[in-house]
């Protein structure tokens, strides 16, 4: 497993999902992301867990956030939510199969799956412009 090859692919996926203004792997706290600099996409490293059976090569599990940011201050009438949810859609799109019928996105076969495991938060921008999504996404490396 080579992890920094796993996560550039991965960031450029995602990176090629939307017309961001902002996409980086290192991340910025919403407050320092001007409205003017969003939509913007974080990708971070949350975890690894390995996975053992017995007899069998060992598999990791590689858990990753995406932080979105989207403010609506300039869409003027838009909800921030209104501008947050094509956003969640480009995520959900860029780890969908690889071709219709494979049940599983490969990143180009460099991995087993990724796609997106538990929650998504967010913060629809009810008192406000600012509107905030976290997407836990998981993926499984063979070694």
């Amino acid at each position: 497993m080579v992890r920094e090859t796993i996560y550039a692919a991965l960031f450029a996926r995602l990176q090629a999902a939307y017309a961001w203004n902002t996409a980086s792997r290192r991340l910025l706290h919403w407050g320092d992301v001007a409205p003017a600099q969003q939509p913007a996409m974080f990708l971070t490293q949350v975890s690894e867990q390995p996975q053992t059976v017995s007899h069998q090569p060992t598999k990791w599990k590689l858990n990753v956030k995406v932080w979105l940011y989207a403010n609506a201050e300039t869409d003027a009438g838009q909800t921030a939510s209104s501008v947050l949810n094509p956003l969640l859609d480009a995520i959900q799109a860029a780890v969908a199969p690889n071709f219709s019928g494979l049940e599983t996105q490969t990143l180009g076969g460099l991995v087993e799956w990724v796609r997106v495991e538990g929650n998504i938060e967010t913060d629809e921008g009810l008192l406000g412009d600012q509107a905030v999504a976290v997407i836990p996404l998981t993926i499984l490396v063979p070694t």
